[in-house]
């Protein structure tokens, strides 16, 4: 009949019901989906949030941009600042950071759960190409995120979960002026991997204002025509380390011994410290050398007393760690090394508060890496060795030492790395040279490969009791072939003298100022991250 079959008063009842349950939730879910896109359009259109800002980012997981509030300075890449957030928002709602188990944060309310949805959906591709389990190969962060932190992200970046065991330090992270993603506190990053960047603010004690520099290594006294080779900063790519505070550094070493014991090499670093110090010192007399020495090239002991700290910085040389030596045999004497021995200069440094090792560029000499009738254990002389099975014999001679002998309660042990030589077209001894470079190495595929001594050491110090902090600047050297000596180790009285000097040249060590003032700097801020001294 076209007319409904009248209902039951509870039947009409029942269908009266049913139509405004679900009007009413059809309206509520609505006046939500609705209420959601206004806080997201909010969000994403104005700085709803202190320390964000507006950028286009890729995402890979999308056709198109998305607008995300990240600082990109470099697009693609990410800059969370969230150490700004606050807990109010302008319009009214809360984000509430909230400290996980691991001390890192987590965000809650309403905003919160769009923020790590916003940045759980951004895509690391830019970064670099995933493996298999979730981390990183081939990335151009370097080492920015340890490997907790790294699978958190990449977790986040497919969806997954953000929690207490996998969150990341995110209320840290924020970019550099390279764009790189960083972790601005360098306590937790890497501070040996990244690339230097000019800094006119450089270097820490003005060319020719240090008595106590070789005059090897003084390029400023030596005429060096150009100076840009001091203006320059190691930037590590997940964070920024703490200048060189030399009276901060004179506080942690009152009433302390530190040593540097090795080769020239290591020379050229104790040079460079003292310097340093000795430049924020008001009565410069008051900074000697306690037997009046002022030239370092022999072998020896040297210590630099600073009166108003009551502390001494010395220097030991002991190009091999382990003993110089002689065997006898019946057609007479010849040198050995006794790689099973350490050298006797032990007695100089074994009470001191910080000792600096350094051993290397002398297993690269013709002898020593020839290494025939050489190498001496007990009263074995090898008839030949190879060079690097001698250096990795000798540094767990050291290794026993310094677990057998050192007092982790007083001392800090650091091993410094191999400092990179910049020879071409020939060898130190055979017409290298790099007079002509003026600026660091800046793409890294003309960087060489990590050097295989260091391998070496990297396999002793995993066995080794005693901790020791590895000064690792190989690749930071590597950069650097602008920073040597080269010809500029005298003054030449003509023309003549300079060209003829270019066939004898000097591109291992350092000029001072220089690039070992870099490497204090590390061994400052590793200092004050292993939180030594007052």
């Amino acid at each position: 009949m076209g007319l409904k079959k009248k209902l039951a008063f509870p039947e009409q009842f029942l269908w009266l019901k049913t139509k405004v349950l679900s009007g009413f939730g059809l309206g509520v879910v609505v006046s939500v989906l609705a209420l959601a896109v206004l806080l997201l359009s909010h969000f994403l259109k104005g700085p709803s949030v202190q320390g964000f800002q507006s950028v286009t980012v890729n995402n890979s997981h999308t056709s198109s941009n998305e607008n995300v509030n990240v600082d990109g300075k470099v697009p693609g890449l990410v800059n969370t600042q969230l150490s700004n957030f606050t807990q109010e928002v302008k319009n009214g709602s809360s984000v509430v950071e909230e400290k996980t188990l691991d001390g890192n944060a987590s965000f809650s309310g309403k905003e919160g759960a769009v923020i790590e949805k916003t940045i759980a959906s951004t895509s690391l591709s830019d970064y670099g190409n995933e493996d298999n389990n979730g981390g990183q190969k081939n990335s151009s962060l370097g080492n920015v995120f340890d490997k907790q932190e790294e699978k958190a992200i990449m977790e986040a970046s497919r969806g997954g979960n953000w929690t207490e065991e996998n969150s990341l330090s995110i209320a840290k992270v924020s970019t550099n002026e390279f764009g790189r993603v960083q972790n601005d506190s360098y306590e937790d990053c890497n501070i040996f991997d990244g690339n230097w960047v000019r800094d006119d603010s450089k270097p820490y004690y003005p060319g020719g204002s240090c008595p106590y520099i070789d005059r090897d290594f003084d390029c400023y006294l030596n005429r060096r025509p150009d100076d840009g080779y001091v203006k320059w900063r190691w930037q590590p790519y997940g964070c920024d380390i703490p200048s060189l505070n030399a009276t901060d550094f004179l506080e942690r070493l009152r009433g302390k011994k530190l040593v540097f014991v090795g080769d020239s090499l290591n020379r050229n670093m104790w040079e460079s410290l003292v310097c340093i110090l000795r430049h924020s010192v008001k009565n410069k007399k008051r900074v000697y050398e306690i037997s009046g020495k002022t030239a370092f090239k022999k072998k020896g002991f040297y210590a630099f007393r600073f009166e108003d700290y009551n502390c001494t910085v010395d220097f030991v040389g002991s190009p091999f760690l382990v003993r110089e030596s002689s065997f006898t045999r019946k057609n007479g004497s010849f040198e050995t090394l006794r790689i099973d021995l350490m050298d006797r200069t032990t007695s100089m440094y074994h009470d001191a508060d910080i000792i600096v090792f350094n051993t290397g560029h002398w297993w690269t000499h013709e002898k020593t890496s020839r290494g025939e009738d050489y190498y001496q254990e007990g009263n074995h002389v090898y008839p030949r060795l190879k060079v690097l099975e001698a250096y990795k014999r000798a540094l767990k001679t050291w290794a026993k030492w310094v677990n057998k002998n050192i007092d982790t309660a007083r001392t800090k042990v650091f091993f410094r790395g191999y400092s990179v030589t910049h020879f071409k077209g020939g060898q130190w001894n055979s017409g290298g040279q790099c007079h002509k470079e003026t600026e660091p190495i800046f793409n890294k595929t003309y960087l060489g490969k990590y050097t295989s001594k260091m391998r070496a050491f990297d396999n002793v110090l995993r066995e080794m009791k005693t901790p020791v902090i590895y000064l690792n600047i190989s690749r930071l050297t590597d950069y650097r072939k602008d920073g040597h000596p080269s010809i500029y180790r005298m003054i030449y009285k003509s023309e003549e003298e300079q060209m003829a000097a270019v066939t004898s040249q000097d591109c291992s060590h350092w000029c001072l100022p220089g690039v070992p003032d870099t490497w204090n700097e590390l061994l400052y801020a590793s200092l004050l991250k292993a939180k030594w001294g007052s």
